[in-house]
C-alpha cells in the first residue's frame, strides 16, 4: 500500500467529500417532498445535510488549536445525526422507502465514521502549521517613517 498523502485543504478530507456527496443526494430526494413541506422538512434536511460538510471545513480552519478542531468536528457529527433524524421523518410520512432510508443512513454512518476517526486522531490533524498563509503585517511606523511624514 502506498503511502497516504497529508491534506493540503478541507477539500481534500474523506469525511468533507462524503458529507458533500450525501448533501446533493439529499437535495436532490428533497426536490421530491411535497410543496407543503416546503418550510418545515425541506428546509430542515437540507439544512442539516448541508451543514455537515461546513462544520468540517470549519474544523479545518481551526486546526491550529485541537479542542476548537474537536468541537467542529463534533458539531459535524451532531449535524449528519441531524439529518438521520430527518429521513426517518421522511420515511414516516411515507415520502420515502425503507431501501432509500437505508441508503441514506447508512451513508451518514460511514459520515460519522470518519468523523470519528478525525476526532480520535485530531492530533495528526492539529498543531502550528509550518507556513503562514500570507506575510504578516507591519503594525508599526518607524521612527524615521514619522519623522518625514512631519515635514
Amino acid at each position: 500500500m502506498g503511502k497516504l498523502q497529508y491534506a493540503q485543504s478541507f477539500r481534500d478530507l474523506l469525511a468533507y467529500q462524503e458529507a458533500r456527496a450525501l448533501a446533493r443526494e439529499i437535495f436532490e430526494f428533497s426536490k421530491r417532498l411535497p410543496p407543503h413541506e416546503k418550510y418545515s422538512l425541506t428546509d430542515q434536511i437540507r439544512r442539516s445535510s448541508r451543514s455537515v460538510g461546513a462544520q468540517i471545513a470549519e474544523a479545518w480552519a481551526k486546526r491550529r488549536y485541537e479542542k476548537h478542531f474537536i468541537s467542529k468536528l463534533t458539531d459535524a457529527d451532531g449535524e449528519q445525526q441531524e439529518t438521520q433524524h430527518w429521513i426517518e421523518t421522511a420515511v414516516d410520512c411515507n415520502y420515502l422507502s425503507d431501501k432509500q432510508a437505508t441508503n441514506y443512513l447508512q451513508k451518514c454512518q460511514k459520515v460519522g465514521r470518519l468523523l470519528g476517526g478525525m476526532i480520535a486522531k485530531s492530533d495528526k490533524f492539529c498543531g502550528q502549521p509550518t507556513t503562514l498563509r500570507e506575510s504578516a503585517p507591519e503594525y508599526f511606523i518607524s521612527e524615521q517613517s514619522n519623522q518625514s511624514d512631519n515635514r
